[in-house]
Formats: C-alpha cells, structure tokens, sequence
C-alpha cells in the first residue's frame, strides 16, 4: 500500500516538474515571437496612423500572452502549464538588473520626489477607496485587498493584503485578475495621453509610477515612453513598494484588533517579512553603477553595462509574457459587477489625482 503511495507522489512530481518545464518553455517562445514581432513591424507606419518605432515589446508581449492564454484555455492545458508563468520572478529579476544602470545621484534626487508622491497617493488613493467600496457593500477583506492594490502596487501588494486580513482565496484572485485586466490598457493608453498632453520625460514617467498598478505595466509604459520615463516610472513605483509591508503591518493590527476584536497584536517583524526584498537588490546595483563597478552602455564599445541592459529587456519581455497569460476574465464574472465599478472608479480618481502630484513634484517643486 505504501508502494502505491509513493508512486503516486512520484508521478504528481513529475507532472508538477513536467508542466513547469513546459510552462517555462512556453513563456520563453512567446518572448522571442513578441521580440521578433516588435523587430518586424519597427520600420512600418500601421493603420496609416501609428509608427511602428512607438510599439514596444511590452505591449506585442502582452499581446501575445493573451492570445496564449486563450489557445491553452482552449485545448484544456492551462493549469498544466500554469506554473512555468512566474511574472513576479522575472518582474523583481528585471528590475534588479534595471538598477544597474541609474545612477545613485539621480536615484537620490528623483527618490526624494517619488517617495513624496507615494505618501500622498497611497493614503490619498487608499481612504477614498475604502470609503467607496463601503458604499457598495463590499466585505471587510474585499475593501483592504482592494484598496491595497489600487494604492500601493497590485498584485504585490494585494498578496500581502490578503495574508495581514485573512481574505477568501477568490477576493485575492479576483482583485489580482482586475489589476491585470485594467493594467495591460493602460499600459498602452497612458504614453499616448501623456503624449498628448505633452508630458516631460520625468512628468509622464512619475504619472506612469503613482497611476498603473502593477510594477510590470508601470515599466512598459515608462519604456514605451522613453529611456528616462522609464528610470523614474520605476523609481516612484519602487517607492510605493517599499510600503507594502507598512500597509500590511497595520491591516494586520487593525483587523486582529477592531475586526476580530483578538487581544494579541501582531509583531513589527511582519514588516520586514512584507517588504519587497527586491528593492535592496535594486538599490545595491544602483550603488554598483553609480561608484563605476558596472560600466554604463556604450553604443561605440560594447561592455558588461550592454550585456546587463540587454538581459534587463528580456527578463521585462518574459514578464508581459506571463502577465497575458496569467489574465483570468472568469474570475471578474464570478464576484459579480459591484467591486468592477468600485475598482474602475478608482482607478479614474488615481489616475487624475496622479497627474496633478506627478506635475507638481516633477514639474515643479523637484524637477529632475
């Protein structure tokens, strides 16, 4: 009997591994056809109206992770291969590597900015939110997930919302399909208005950073944008990270104390256990360019500084890649339209509220 177990065990490993490995294989091939795509359409003028040099790999990336998503959906294979998607690893892996090429200076200069602009968006965006889905009836771990998300940085941050308020597994699923779902438009729209608008490099860039909820669609805007929206795009979304563990800390202690009425409080070791570890890798390869240990791109002689940049691109590449791929507009269905409304609500209200603080501090009190 014990034998029957253990083969059993063993063929769930294997299959486990198996559609991990295919997974991983599947996210690699539609990164090469996104490069691919962005490479052959880079010269042309589409629709007579939009130059292809304006179409990014973010978004024929995304474009492609859907269209897979669909086809796995389609023929019953998704959850076998679901696992070889790890948005977050190459998300947190590319922005490592993005770091290794800003300098400390600047990281200084636009940090002061950025880390003004996330004190005011996150507990501007973060009250109204609240406020509105208690409006709307929302539960109690619906609101904070929400708010949460919609503050601090989506996918992240509603994870570790979820585990501070002990929130049902299809209110975190749901929140995390509706940052994806409201992300990869913005994504795109953003540089457009923010072209339109006619925004500054550093202007659209922190618009981009305190107005997209997912750190991966920030950067695809920023580097839809241009090289130095790029840089401050993920500097101000960088600084609203770093309060991801504040945030949950204090759901935590809110929840255990006035919703559950419990006694004991949490411990401020939650912060640490929260906090996106991958700032610190950021910020150590900041330091690392910026005191010439890592040499900046040459286009006339090629050095690590290109090998870096170019492993950075491909690692953002695998996660659009995976964040089409993670989408699930089922999960929208099943909760029913009244978080929708809130959650699209407040994304007007942050997207309007960020303009105004990304120009005031960027434009204005901190121009970079």
């Amino acid at each position: 009997m014990a034998i029957v177990e253990r083969l059993k065990e063993d063929r769930k490993t294997t299959r486990i591994w198996f559609g991990f490995l295919v997974g991983l294989f599947i996210v690699v091939l539609l990164a090469f056809t996104a490069r691919w795509i962005k490479a052959e359409v880079y010269t042309l003028m589409l629709f007579g109206l939009i130059p292809g040099k304006a179409l990014e790999y973010p978004l024929w990336a995304a474009l492609v992770g859907l269209i897979a998503n669909g086809l796995l959906k389609f023929t019953r294979t998704y959850e076998l291969v679901r696992r070889g998607f790890r948005t977050e690893l190459f998300l947190k892996i590319g922005l490592v590597l993005l770091g290794a090429g800003i300098s400390f200076k600047d990281l200084g200069k636009a940090g002061v900015g950025g880390i003004l602009q996330a004190l005011i968006m996150v507990t501007t965006v973060y009250f109204f939110c609240w406020w509105l889905s208690g409006k709307f009836g929302l539960s109690q771990t619906l609101r904070a997930v929400m708010s949460t998300a919609i503050a601090v940085c989506g996918v992240s941050a509603a994870i570790a919302a979820a585990g501070s308020v002990m929130a049902k597994k299809e209110e975190t699923t749901y929140v995390t399909t509706l940052v994806v779902l409201v992300a990869l438009p913005l994504m795109v729209l953003s540089p457009f208005m923010a072209a339109q608008l006619g925004l500054s490099e550093p202007v659209a860039g922190a618009w981009f950073g305190g107005n997209v909820d997912t750190t991966a669609a920030v950067v695809g805007a920023g580097t839809i944008y241009g090289e130095t929206a790029q840089q401050i795009a993920t500097i101000v979304k960088t600084a609203q990270n770093t309060l991801i563990g504040v945030v949950a800390f204090l759901l935590a202690v809110y929840f255990a104390t006035k919703v559950e009425g419990k006694k004991e409080k949490p411990s401020p070791v939650m912060i640490w256990q929260r906090f996106p570890k991958f700032v610190l890798g950021f910020i150590l390869a900041s330091l690392l360019f910026t005191f010439g240990i890592i040499p900046a791109v040459s286009k006339t002689d090629p050095t690590a500084g290109n090998a870096i940049a170019a492993m950075k691109d491909w690692f953002f590449c695998l996660a659009f890649v995976s964040m089409g791929l993670d989408l699930s507009v089922g999960e929208v269905k099943k909760m029913g339209w009244s978080p929708l409304a809130v959650y699209l609500i407040v994304t007007v209200f942050n997207t309007i509220l960020a303009l105004g603080i990304a120009w005031l501090i960027f434009g204005w009190l901190l121009p970079v």
